[in-house]
């Protein structure tokens, strides 16, 4: 962020301009503000209305569409962080939304607790990553947003509100992923168990033999995912699995060599040469693809769960009907095979159970989601939407904070509660103090 941040919070420095991670979406915020507690929050809420300025509250960044892009008055909640309480009799914890998940879950980690299932990063915000349904792989264990107990925001008229099942449940049921129409979230209560220990098992798989046996990987691991390099036939698997011990983590050279070099040092340099010689792709996905060798390693759930990820690049993910995945993967490939395009990034899978949040990716059904990817600074339209097109004709839904062009005509179809949300943001948001392009494209106006 090139701007700082005055007391009044107007936007200044060389061209308070704001960028997301990915870089592919920027935004010139009237001003910015990064309250400290819930009562600074409000008054800044308050403060835009009466400017009439629009609202919206930024996570991490980490996001690879506009949906936290304003012009009006852009919320940082920065500094409130940490864990407000923690009860151990009905096994929650609440924290504040600005709470990164790393440090979520190395505090949860040191009271001998857990979250039940994770993404693969854990940079987002508690708030930004539940808004727009950041989930993982589970058989059984569905999104961050399905673990949530309670809510607590600001509305648009600056009061604040608390939720769950008992109180206010129609807005509980559907502010866990809210998109940030709803309101500005302050504080999430998840559920925890006691702390237990995963076993993960890598190792390289041919590409049709991950297809022909998917239904039989998903069923008998609690957690599959798996990537495929585009131009080979090779995929390398990730099965997670919970042990009773003991914790086996990844020795610190070996973990180094996969996890820094390989998939972030090597493959970063990989990816500039691509970026440079297209024609040069093939080859170096051929080799990328047999670089990672099996190995087996018992540690804490997020040190499994998560891998760090410092190659920038922009993302599409589509959830499908998990009976549509190998399918869709078939036309996948065989659009990819018959055409131009060069894909230095591997193709991810993963699945989720059906719940029953209204535009949860996996509402109502049991999902497998498929994510494309590109090199930051490599053009992605062409690839994204050839494989756009494979997945909506599947009934594919996209992830909220990834790159698709659906609207709200597509989404009234896709989600057969798409209703019941908006008709609740009529009453919390009638003058859509919380709009922004993005949501006016995707909710309608």
């Amino acid at each position: 962020m090139s701007s700082t941040r005055t007391a009044s919070g107007r936007a200044s420095g060389r061209n308070g301009t704001w960028r997301n991670w990915g870089g592919n979406v920027s935004a010139r915020p009237a001003r910015e503000t990064t309250p400290a507690s819930v009562d600074e929050l409000a008054a800044a809420v308050r403060g835009a209305a009466e400017d009439g300025l629009r609202v919206k509250a930024v996570g991490a960044e980490h996001s690879f569409t506009s949906i936290a892009a304003t012009d009006g008055v852009l919320i940082r909640p920065h500094l409130l962080t940490g864990v407000r309480s923690l009860d151990r009799d009905a096994m929650t914890v609440t924290v504040e939304a600005g709470t990164p998940l790393r440090r979520l879950n190395m505090a949860l980690a040191r009271e001998g607790l857990s979250l039940t299932n994770m993404g693969d990063i854990m940079e987002q915000t508690v708030a930004g990553a539940t808004s727009t349904g950041t989930h993982g792989t589970g058989r059984d264990s569905a999104s961050i947003a399905a673990q949530i107990r309670g809510l607590e925001l600001v509305t648009a008229d600056g009061s604040v509100l608390t939720c769950s099942e008992r109180e206010n449940p129609e807005v509980f049921a559907a502010a866990r992923i809210g998109l940030g129409a709803l309101g500005v979230v302050t504080a999430i209560t998840f559920a925890v168990e006691p702390l237990f220990l995963l076993t993960a098992r890598e190792e390289p798989m041919p590409f049709e033999r991950v297809l022909a046996e998917f239904e039989e990987l998903w069923a008998e691991n609690e957690h599959f995912e798996f990537y495929w390099f585009p131009h080979t036939g090779n995929t390398n698997t990730k099965r997670n699995n919970r042990s009773a011990g003991p914790e086996r983590p990844v020795g610190r050279f070996q973990g180094w060599l996969d996890d820094e070099f390989l998939s972030n040092g090597v493959f970063h340099a990989a990816n500039w040469v691509g970026r440079a010689v297209p024609a040069t792709i093939p080859t170096i996905a051929r080799i990328s693809s047999r670089a990672l060798s099996a190995r087996t390693y018992t540690d804490t759930p997020y040190k499994v769960f998560t891998s760090p990820r410092r190659v920038r690049f922009v993302e599409m993910e589509y959830a499908v009907p998990r009976a549509a995945v190998v399918e869709a993967l078939r036309e996948l490939r065989a659009m990819v095979e018959r055409s131009p395009l060069r894909i230095s990034f591997p193709v991810e899978v993963r699945t989720a159970p059906a719940d029953d949040i209204p535009l949860s990716t996996a509402s109502g059904r049991d999902t497998a989601y498929i994510a494309v990817h590109m090199f930051r600074g490599t053009p992605y339209r062409a690839y994204f939407t050839a494989a756009e097109r494979i997945f909506t004709a599947h009934e594919g839904r996209p992830h909220w904070g990834k790159v698709h062009t659906r609207d709200a005509e597509y989404f009234s179809r896709a989600y057969p509660r798409f209703g019941e949300f908006t008709a609740l943001r009529d009453r919390l948001d009638p003058d859509r103090l919380f709009l922004n392009d993005y949501l006016r494209r995707v909710l309608g106006p």
